[in-house]
């Protein structure tokens, strides 16, 4: 039964906080403490001051936390589960939209002005990373790290997660 009370306080404040996390943080909050009586307003206040001090989105980490706090990681997992499904249902009907209407001349032509968009975007994001790792890191580990994952990933064609996971090892030994 837990389960499902925590599945439902998040999902309702999730469904309903149109605008993201902040916006949704008090309906969690009346779910959580005028609902199911889990928490008193201090305590939730105390989880919301906690949440907005660690990086990320609010929402997921206040959902974690109290699916964690009342039923354990299958209840964290749930909770976080209910607080990604709106979103998450949405974008799959979106896409499914956009998929069944790909040969449209207005899908292809939208398509045309958002890839220049997501290309710069992540041309941002990309010399973003590499200037903050430059001034953390030093070059050279930058251009060992660079090579070796463009060897990795254009010329051998390993899966960027075990990239991934190898520029972490190399972190984890040589830069501590």
């Amino acid at each position: 039964m837990i389960y499902w009370k925590l599945f439902l306080a998040n999902l309702i404040a999730n469904l309903l906080g149109y605008g993201g996390g902040p916006a949704s943080v008090p309906l969690l909050e009346h779910e959580v403490v005028d609902r199911y009586h889990w928490y008193s307003v201090y305590e939730f206040s105390e989880m919301v001051a906690v949440g907005n001090a660690l990086p990320g989105p609010i929402a997921p980490e206040l959902a974690g936390y109290i699916g964690f706090d009342k039923a354990g990681v299958l209840g964290a997992t749930v909770a976080l589960f209910a607080t990604i499904a709106p979103s998450l249902i949405l974008l799959m009907m979106l896409l499914g939209l956009l998929m069944r209407n790909r040969n449209s001349p207005k899908v292809k032509n939208m398509t045309k002005f958002v890839r220049p968009a997501i290309a710069v975007l992540l041309a941002m994001v990309a010399f973003d990373f590499f200037a903050n790792a430059y001034h953390t890191i030093g070059i050279i580990h930058v251009l060992m790290i660079s090579i070796a994952s463009f060897f990795l990933l254009e010329r051998w064609g390993i899966s960027p997660v075990y990239v991934i996971c190898g520029a972490l090892l190399y972190g984890a030994i040589f830069l501590r």
